[in-house]
């Protein structure tokens, strides 16, 4: 379903993605690994149509991302790393919010809110102000953000990074909502199919045993 040919990031003289082509099929749950500054998030961020190729091609279901993003766009439940929340709203006050961005029709919001709340485990803190919640939960609100419009697809940039191993365990989604191999924190057991970056390959270590892997995980459900 998603289809990346010849990809090119450049920023002045330097690539920062060089040439990069992969399919992700239905159903697959595929991981990138590689070193920080391999060129990952922007891989990611131009495969949602958020960051233009200099050159090459990006399609989701067919169609062309730099020629229709906003179907694009529709389609993808996004989590990037930096998960930008509005910290100033109530935690269903921000969900009902990006609801309505994503033409979640009103009469279905609230019972959608609902079951993303439940599926990611902050049903606890729905009437709290985001900012006053710990990481993991503002993580996991991310996430509820991400599952919300209910997508075909699900990118997810390192959904867990800074977090400790117990607020590791509570992000992860329940089997409900995802599939049950994303449930385990190791890379090779996390993804059905896992990708090294050019930079990774390029190197004489395995990307699953470097200590400065990471892997970010582009799932289709």
């Amino acid at each position: 379903m998603i289809e990346v040919h010849d990809l090119v990031k450049r920023w002045g003289e330097r690539d920062a993605v060089s040439h990069v082509s992969f399919t992700v099929g239905r159903g697959d749950i595929v991981g990138f690994l590689g070193p920080n500054g391999a060129g990952k998030s922007t891989t990611m961020r131009m495969i949602t149509g958020y960051l233009r190729p200099t050159s090459g091609e990006v399609r989701l279901g067919g169609t062309l991302v730099t020629q229709d993003s906003k179907t694009v766009r529709a389609a993808i439940g996004y989590l990037p790393e930096n998960n930008p929340l509005y910290e100033d709203l109530r935690v269903r006050e921000y969900l009902d919010f990006r609801a309505a961005l994503k033409g979640v029709p009103r009469a279905q919001r609230k019972k959608r809110i609902a079951e993303t709340l439940e599926a990611c485990e902050v049903t606890e803190v729905a009437d709290r102000i985001i900012g006053t919640c710990s990481k993991g939960f503002r993580q996991r609100v991310g996430l509820a953000d991400a599952l919300l419009g209910n997508p075909p697809v699900l990118i997810l940039d390192e959904p867990t990074v800074g977090l400790d191993p117990g607020q590791v365990v509570h992000t992860r989604p329940s089997s409900s909502s995802l599939p049950r191999t994303t449930r385990s924190s190791s890379p090779r057991t996390s993804c059905r199919r896992w990708r090294p970056s050019a930079r990774e390959r390029s190197s004489s270590t395995r990307a699953d045993s470097s200590s400065t892997a990471r892997c970010r995980t582009c799932i289709e459900t």
